[in-house]
């Protein structure tokens, strides 16, 4: 029985110590969280530390860019003030001679494309002038050629024949000089830029689209048609 008695013993003191640990591993489970608060805590004043020391420097250079920025505002505002005490210190007549000056800037700039304008106009109209001009005397010289052309066998080679041809000749110098020259046509293939086509026919000794006869000769005068050749085309 004593036996017995000394074996539930055992068993209780085992589950009471099952139930609640040893004072000595509750002190040290406290002294290992106590130890952990503390690293923590040093953590967090390190961290504080960092911050108050860079918060200084981060503060000077706001500082400084709020000073840099502001000193600009000033002297923008400060060259503002100067300008417009300077438009307001000068004289009246130095604004006046300012307005004066530039309006004769602009009036010479319009008086020169006018000028410009108009010699263009001229220019154009003196061409026109001369065109229909020579365009004109184009007709006389259509009649000393068919003049020459039905001069009689009995005054061939008088002095009549001689006297027409001599002032058709002096009529085509004067032409030449002006810048008139005939366009070539007989025996030359057809150029709608040239060529005025009106009579077309087939030849089977011409060439294709090739000039055979000319009923009335054009004329260029310097780089543009004066009169276009009135000719006739075969095949």
């Amino acid at each position: 029985m004593a036996e017995k008695d000394m074996n539930i013993e055992a068993e209780k003191e085992e589950k009471e110590l099952e139930k609640d640990p040893a004072p000595e591993a509750l002190e040290g489970i406290e002294n290992g969280e106590k130890s952990e608060d503390k690293v923590d805590s040093k953590a967090d004043e390190a961290a504080k530390a960092a911050e108050t020391t860079e918060a200084p420097e981060a503060a000077e250079a706001k500082d400084a860019d709020m000073a840099e920025t502001a000193s600009k505002e000033g002297t923008e505002a400060d060259d503002e003030s100067k300008d417009d005490k300077n438009k307001e210190s000068r004289d009246p007549r130095d604004r006046q001679i300012e307005e004066l000056n530039s309006k004769y800037l602009r009036l010479f700039a319009e008086f020169d494309n006018y000028r410009k304008r108009t010699e263009q106009e001229k220019a154009g109209m003196y061409n026109e002038g001369e065109r229909y001009v020579l365009t004109k005397l184009l007709s006389v010289v259509d009649n000393f050629e068919r003049a020459l052309k039905v001069v009689p066998e009995e005054l061939k080679g008088s002095s009549y024949e001689e006297g027409i041809e001599k002032i058709y000749r002096s009529f085509m110098d004067l032409l030449t000089e002006l810048g008139v020259t005939p366009i070539e046509a007989c025996g030359k293939e057809f150029d709608a830029n040239l060529h005025n086509a009106v009579m077309h026919v087939e030849d089977e000794e011409a060439g294709e689209n090739v000039i055979i006869e000319e009923f009335q000769r054009g004329y260029m005068f310097k780089d543009k048609v004066l009169r276009y050749s009135m000719v006739k085309v075969a095949n």
